[in-house]
């Protein structure tokens, strides 16, 4: 029986081990929490970091296995490439993993590759960060260079609050060191992201979407996704265009890529970050049912070396998913879902039970569930999304 050695237990991780075992695949989960849910799915489970390269890797040979995957972890995907290459296993080049995970090498590469790309400095100490307050022009956008899921991420418009947003995006960067880097202000309502898939180096499914921060209580956390994207056809050839000459420059070859990027006021596309890995909060899941594939199988077989063979089509025209989560504190009771908006969700992902604590949400990890959900227009989906605080309430102790 063939292995995959999975990279991270967590809830929204369980699902890659379940479709690995269903195509008939030993499972090895690593991961560095001793109560992550993954473990109970793998066939076998070893409590090691995820971002330890060579305690991992010791963990393949150890095992035999035939493929590493990272499924949604942006921290865990230059260990598994890492692991893959040492081991002679299907993956892209570990150099350009590890560029797309580190945003000060990202922005050099963008810079030195003839896309556009904001100003930008890195530093490894706060003092030498402060030093610089008086010296950008603002509005400016502060963060880890290897975080994900708005982590430790601060927009400043003048220098007031910038040694505490310094101390802010250190605290969330496991190799110490942030960068700082020029606001660019987009031409567009929402920000461009989502997934792509990439075969042979050529993206096959394009699953651009908007990212939809309206209702969270720091809007720079992704509160949910809407299809399709709001782009007329130009604008959209151009962020293709864009995408696939990166991926060709990075020289990836296969699996996902949650990606991230704008439009400016001069028709310019930025990458803003790009990650190699299948996107957080499910979004796998609701490009799936867009698309009528199986894209966490997908990613599987390609981290086995298997070949893909699909067309995907459009066959749920207007679909968001839509991050449950609260303003507030507290203990968990409840969620509870209008009649209204219950008719247009056709999955619930829940992670709390009641009891548990809650704490308000300003990173992605706070997240209490995900709901997917499908509508018969653009109209409505704007409509009930601009609205979702009056059709959910999450109700606290």
């Amino acid at each position: 029986m063939k292995k995959l050695l999975l990279l991270g237990g967590s809830a929204q991780q369980v699902i890659a081990i379940e479709t690995a075992k269903r195509l008939g695949l030993y499972t090895v989960l690593c991961d560095y929490l001793p109560d992550n849910p993954g473990q109970y799915h793998a066939d076998k489970f070893y409590l090691t970091s995820t971002t330890d390269k060579e305690a991992v890797l010791d963990v393949a040979r150890k095992e035999q296995v035939n493929g590493v995957l990272a499924y949604a972890s942006d921290p865990a995907a230059p260990t598994a490439a890492y692991v893959a290459e040492k081991l002679g296993l299907a993956t892209n080049p570990y150099k350009s993993v590890d560029i797309l995970c580190n945003k000060d090498k990202f922005r050099d590469f963008l810079a030195h590759n003839g896309f556009a790309c904001p100003t930008a400095k890195s530093y490894t100490t706060a003092d030498a960060a402060i030093s610089d307050r008086d010296n950008f022009d603002y509005p400016i956008i502060m963060k880890p260079v290897d975080s994900s899921g708005s982590k430790g991420v601060t927009i400043l418009h003048s220098p007031e609050n910038f040694d505490k947003a310094v101390e802010f995006a250190f605290s969330f960067s496991r190799s110490k060191k942030i960068i700082i880097e020029k606001y660019i202000v987009r031409k567009h309502k929402y920000t461009i992201g989502g997934d792509i898939f990439i075969n042979d180096g050529e993206v096959i499914l394009w699953g651009l979407m908007n990212c939809f921060r309206d209702h969270s209580p720091n809007p720079l956390v992704p509160g949910g996704k809407i299809f399709p994207v709001l782009l007329n056809e130009s604008d959209t050839e151009k962020v293709k265009a864009t995408l696939q000459d990166m991926v060709t420059k990075l020289e990836i070859k296969s699996g996902s890529m949650n990606v991230e990027l704008i439009i400016d006021k001069d028709d310019k596309v930025y990458l803003i970050d790009i990650g190699p890995r299948a996107g957080g909060n499910m979004i796998p899941i609701q490009l799936s049912a867009i698309f009528g594939v199986d894209i966490v199988e997908m990613s599987v077989l390609c981290a086995m070396g298997e070949k893909i063979n699909i067309q995907p089509e459009v066959v749920i025209p207007y679909c968001s998913h839509y991050v449950l989560h609260s303003d507030s504190d507290g203990i968990y009771q409840d969620i509870v879902f209008s009649d209204e908006i219950e008719k247009n969700i056709f999955r619930k992902e829940l992670y709390k039970k009641t009891g548990d604590p809650v704490e308000h949400f300003d990173n992605a990890a706070k997240a209490l569930g995900i709901v997917f959900l499908k509508f018969s227009s653009m109209d409505e989906m704007l409509d009930k999304m601009n609205h979702m605080n009056e059709y959910i309430k999450v109700i606290l102790k």
